[in-house]
């Protein structure tokens, strides 16, 4: 028999693409439990993530910088809710500090010791550490026992009225008239090793913008803009005369998010960009270099396509990416030409 939920507490501190695949545990959580009060713990920089979703009950925030005084208070705020249950989809020593207590708790499997063997050995054994899905499903599995399961729709993001409009506004300052769709690219990552080369990015922007008459919009942060405008000045060089907007910087997510759905098509590294695109239902062409499907982060959607150099022995040489390419010649990245991007991009687009 299936257990019974009242009050459930979901901790995922950051970041911005772990906290978009939570969304589809909190939505057939909702569903499963239509009257259990759901609280969610985030980091306070990335509470808007969640901030306007319906399914939940109230959010909890961790301030930036907490130290051990914040830890205990908000250990002590979550000991007197008296949750049924919490659900430790972060999983860290701050984490564990905070679910110390009386309270069932339960984790995701992380499967580390299958990460560890095919990142180092180059052995898949996956399938015997409980397989490889998505991690969106991932999250879901130590809820079976409570009959929660997956209902395929995918990660989501909520989006006002009122952020629709600001986004609009910001576009329409930058020059995109309502309602014109464009070419999105989100061309950085956290880590160097997962970005595509800015030229290629360049290259295949300005072709598919050129073929259907579209302008380019670049996402990003605001210590993403210099990359991003790397990028738009390249594609500005061509006689074609391509508009481009560099958005870096000049959106929160949520508007970032609400431009994105003005996008026929959007290009992307491995990067938390690239699922808040998934979350919002856009075409994906996603390029991945160091990392792999077995992590359980390609994009979700049966309009999404993931472009890698399957054989290269080397791969994967990290779970998040890092500074320099180990072998130094990061032919992961740098063997995959625009043509491939471009060629998948058009499927997608017709």
């Amino acid at each position: 028999m299936d257990r019974l939920l009242t009050t459930t507490l979901i901790i995922r501190f950051s970041s911005v693409g772990d906290i978009i695949l939570t969304s589809p545990l909190i939505r057939t959580l909702r569903t499963r439990f239509p009257h259990c009060r759901i609280d969610f713990l985030v980091k306070e920089d990335h509470a808007d993530l969640i901030r306007h979703n319906p399914h939940l009950s109230q959010t909890l925030l961790l301030p930036k910088g907490s130290g051990l005084t914040e830890l205990r208070r908000i250990r002590t705020q979550i000991r007197s809710s008296r949750y049924d249950l919490i659900l430790d989809m972060h999983d860290n020593l701050r984490s564990r500090f905070l679910t110390l207590g009386p309270t069932p708790v339960v984790r995701y499997n992380k499967r580390r010791f299958a990460r560890f063997m095919l990142i180092n050995a180059h052995l898949d054994l996956y399938r015997w550490t409980g397989g490889a899905p998505p991690m969106h499903q991932r999250y879901l599995e130590p809820l079976a026992p409570y009959g929660v399961v997956d209902d395929g729709a995918g990660p989501e993001v909520f989006v006002t009225g009122e952020i629709e409009a600001s986004a609009t506004a910001i576009l329409a300052a930058a020059g995109l008239p309502p309602m014109q769709r464009a070419i999105g690219v989100c061309p950085s990552a956290r880590h160097a090793t997962k970005m595509w080369d800015a030229g290629h990015f360049a290259a295949a922007a300005s072709t598919l913008a050129q073929e259907r008459g579209l302008p380019v919009l670049l996402f990003g942060s605001q210590e993403e803009r210099g990359r991003c405008e790397q990028i738009a000045q390249t594609i500005r060089t061509d006689p074609a005369s391509t508009q481009v907007i560099n958005m870096a910087g000049l959106c929160t997510l949520l508007e970032t998010a609400a431009a994105m759905d003005r996008c026929a098509v959007v290009l992307t590294n491995d990067t938390g960009l690239m699922h808040l695109a998934a979350a919002r239902t856009c075409p994906i062409v996603a390029v991945f270099g160091p990392t792999v499907r077995q992590f359980g982060f390609f994009p979700h959607g049966e309009h999404s396509i993931v472009i890698e150099h399957q054989a290269l022995s080397c791969r994967p040489c990290s779970a998040i990416g890092g500074a320099t390419c180990p072998k130094r010649h990061f032919r992961c990245m740098n063997d995959i030409e625009p043509p491939r991007v471009i060629e998948a991009a058009r499927s997608l687009l017709h």
